[in-house]
């Protein structure tokens, strides 16, 4: 599948390279967010894979009140669009509910629909209309054959630039498990599959009045997602995730990621050849 960004047509599926989604969980504040973004495009352009900006101008769905939810809409967005012309990159967002998505679609390239969200037809719908690639998280409360329904309220509108993300599943209470079935099995749709190694490692108010996580096995489950076909790595990273304002417990180092990546593209093209041999 093609989807096009401002500033260039990006392939995924069977034969492609895999493409990064990555980026802070929120916007701190607009220097660290920028300095983020032009790591992030430095490393994925010296590696060759396309790359595309994640950061959230609002989290709404934080465990406690008083926890961190970014600058919100307006002034997110301001921040976005700025970091996305200064560095010629394209951008993904999530919103929340009907009333963002007009002034989100006029700076986003890709909209997300959060996993607990990803039941919520007219949120879906109204996304959907935007003509936008759409990513949708499947919840944690989902099967995978449970997204093929979302994506048919995605296409009723005629918009097909459909992505799907798995980003594990509730195993108890505080605790995400990874099936990789369901990167197959959500391919059958037809549409690209992203894996989040981030959050798939969260551990949903492991903490308390927060979520906790377990970043060291984000690198693990993420070589095994793109083992299992994986077409892109959706991946949360901070200069300190010890002291992020949002998911720290489970994001990433930048220190650590061109190396994770490198391994990343390097079993994504052995599948390829492998699939391409009929082994």
């Amino acid at each position: 599948m093609n989807f096009k960004t401002a500033f260039n047509e990006i392939s995924m599926g069977p034969g492609t390279e895999l493409v990064l989604f990555a980026g802070p969980c929120v916007i701190e504040d607009h220097k660290t967010t920028l300095s983020i973004a032009r790591f992030l495009k430095q490393m994925t352009s010296e590696l060759g894979i396309p790359f595309v900006f994640k950061a959230s101008y609002d989290k709404a769905n934080r465990t406690s009140l008083q926890s961190y939810r970014g600058p919100g809409m307006l002034e997110g967005l301001r921040i976005l669009d700025s970091i996305k012309k200064e560095l010629s990159i394209p951008i993904l967002s999530d919103v929340h509910t009907r009333s963002e998505v007009e002034s989100a679609a006029q700076v986003l390239d890709i909209i997300q629909i959060p996993a607990f969200l990803c039941r919520q037809t007219d949120l879906i719908l109204e996304v959907a209309r935007t003509g936008k690639p759409v990513n949708i998280k499947k919840g944690q409360f989902l099967s995978p054959w449970d997204m093929f329904p979302v994506t048919e309220k995605i296409t009723s509108t005629g918009n097909r630039q459909i992505l799907l993300t798995e980003r594990g599943s509730m195993f108890g209470y505080s605790n995400l498990v990874v099936d990789f079935r369901s990167i197959k099995i959500m391919q059958n749709t037809g549409f690209p599959v992203i894996f989040d190694a981030t959050h798939s490692v969260q551990l949903p108010g492991g903490a308390g009045k927060s979520s906790g996580g377990q970043r060291e096995f984000a690198p693990l489950l993420a070589k095994a997602a793109v083992a299992a076909g994986a077409d892109g790595i959706f991946i949360e990273v901070h200069p300190e995730p010890d002291h992020a304002k949002c998911d720290g417990p489970n994001s990433l180092p930048l220190t650590i990621l061109h190396d994770l990546i490198s391994r990343l593209i390097a079993i994504r093209r052995l599948v390829s050849e492998v699939n391409s041999s009929g082994e």
